[in-house]
C-alpha cells in the first residue's frame, strides 16, 4: 500500500469521523489506523505478511464508513495522566538505544536533566538525538523499538 493510499484513508477517516480503521490484505499487508484525538488519525500497525488472514474488502473496495464495521465497546473514563511527557521532535522512527547491542539510553525509573539523551530518532537515514528538555523521573515508556513516531508523539512520561 502506498503513502498516498494512507493518506487518502485518512482523509476519509477523518470525513466519516472513523477512530479506527483495520486493512487486512492476504499475503500482502495488515493496516491498522487509529485517530489519537478527533481530528488526527495516524497509523498505528502495520505487518507483513499474514498468511491465515482472508479479504475483507476487495483492493478496489472504498473505505467503509460508519455502520459497515463493528462498533466499539465505549471506554470507560480515563483518569488524568500525572506527569510531563517528552515528545517527538520530528517524524520517524524512534530507537532506545545506539544499536541494538546497546543498553537503551533511559528506562523506568531513571533521574534526567534537560541535556540527558532519552532516544534516538532516524529520518531520512539521519539519527537525531532526542533530549529530554526537562528534569525528573522516567515514569512511562510509551513507544517501543524501531516504531514510526510522528510529530509531536508522546514518547517518555515525566514525574
Amino acid at each position: 500500500m502506498e503513502l498516498k493510499q494512507i493518506k487518502e484513508l485518512m482523509a476519509a477517516m477523518e470525513k466519516a469521523g472513523l477512530k479506527r480503521l483495520r486493512i487486512k490484505d492476504k499475503d500482502k499487508y495488515e493496516l491498522e489506523l487509529e485517530a489519537k484525538d478527533e481530528a488526527t488519525p495516524h497509523v498505528h500497525h502495520v505487518s507483513y505478511p499474514h498468511p491465515e488472514i482472508h479479504h475483507k474488502f476487495p483492493s478496489h473496495a472504498t473505505p467503509p464508513y460508519r455502520g459497515h464495521l463493528p462498533e466499539e465497546a465505549p471506554k470507560a473514563a480515563e483518569k488524568p495522566v500525572e506527569g510531563k511527557f517528552i515528545t517527538a521532535p520530528l517524524v520517524g522512527t524512534m530507537y532506545h538505544a545506539n544499536s541494538p547491542d546497546d543498553a537503551p539510553f533511559v528506562k523506568v525509573g531513571d533521574r534526567v536533566d534537560e541535556n540527558t539523551v532519552v532516544c534516538i530518532i532516524e529520518a531520512m537515514k539521519v539519527m537525531n538525538e532526542v533530549k529530554a528538555g526537562m528534569s525528573g523521573t522516567i515514569a512511562e515508556v510509551l513507544i517501543d523499538n524501531a516504531h514510526p513516531v510522528e510529530f509531536g508523539t508522546k514518547l517518555f512520561r515525566i514525574v
